[in-house]
């Protein structure tokens, strides 16, 4: 099996044990990001909402196979034996977060792809033959937009939930040993996929139902941090000191300002508002949103390779 962490060393950490840098975390989060994408675009398709000219439904999947390949080319950068990934496509490892991954991974791409083609970018007809009528095939059978919608639900719900289990799975890492990290991530990039949603709709009816979405999504992100942190403090020794690193310790300024603050309250509040019609909408709490989830991501890695458990 192909390891995924680096040859980097932080003796600061732990001596001796290879440390993660910003490819796992960067891909991490596109990966939750176009997660949110998916779902999102899925539920769109699924529910006819793609019958609007302007749904954005229909430029997201082209934005996310750009984001899931830059996220592929980080976690490859990342791995240890590059020349041997071809061997996680060959054998499939039911126990392995990793295989799982790879494999997901692999199904996400056509889901993309079908979903991009429901409206491709009048260029890309133009210039590759066949995708025009290929797209009014698809487009104009309602049931294969459907079919084509919930599979984007699907594959993007499972792609949200991986990124968390990958690291929960690692039992190495008291922080990490938790089952809230998967709903958390998946939340995380349904948020990411909303605040993008509603920075790029053109429709301002649609623009605001993100918005909502996304308030929805944040709320249901701040009780998983809750719940993350409550079960952490209540598991034992190294799980309650894995917890300090947030509450008191040395990631906490990072975590309650970036994350809890400008990744999460901020927004939510900016965008209450302007839902409310109080004040406009601006790609100011979208951005936000953004950067809480990369934020996220980072800090969870890093003070995930911090804690450790007691030495006997």
């Amino acid at each position: 099996m192909i390891e995924i962490v680096s040859t980097r060393h932080n003796p600061l950490i732990d001596p001796g044990l290879s440390v993660w840098g910003w490819e796992i975390p960067a891909y991490l989060f596109l990966g939750g990001w176009v997660a949110g994408i998916l779902v999102l675009s899925g539920f769109l398709l699924a529910t006819g909402r793609h019958a609007r000219r302007s749904c954005v439904c229909f430029g997201m999947p082209l934005v996310g196979l750009v984001l899931l390949s830059a996220g592929m080319l980080a976690l490859f950068l990342d791995l240890e034996h590059k020349l041997f990934t071809w061997r996680l496509y060959v054998t499939f490892e039911p126990w392995s977060p990793m295989s799982w991954g790879a494999w997901i991974l692999l199904l996400v791409y056509p889901v993309l792809v079908a979903s991009a083609l429901m409206r491709p970018p009048r260029l890309l007809m133009d210039l590759v033959p066949g995708v025009r009528r290929l797209s009014g095939r698809l487009g104009g059978n309602a049931a294969v937009v459907r079919a084509i919608g919930v599979a984007g639900m699907a594959s993007g719900t499972a792609l949200g939930i991986y990124t968390g289990i990958l690291l929960s799975a690692l039992g190495a890492r008291p922080l990490w040993s938790s089952a809230v990290l998967g709903p958390l991530f998946l939340a995380s990039g349904l948020s990411s996929g909303a605040a993008f949603a509603h920075m790029v709709a053109r429709d301002r009816e649609e623009s605001e139902a993100m918005a909502r979405a996304d308030n929805a999504f944040l709320l249901g992100e701040v009780a998983l941090i809750a719940l993350f942190l409550v079960g952490l403090s209540g598991a034992g020794e190294a799980h309650a000191m894995a917890a300090g690193l947030f509450l008191g310790g040395p990631f906490t300024a990072v975590f309650w300002t970036l994350v809890v603050g400008l990744g999460i309250v901020m927004p939510l509040l900016i965008q209450s508002l302007a839902v409310s019609h109080r004040i406009a909408h601006t790609a100011i709490a979208p951005a936000l949103v953004l950067l809480g989830g990369l934020a996220l991501r980072f800090v969870i890695v890093y003070a995930g390779q911090y804690s450790h458990w007691p030495r006997g």
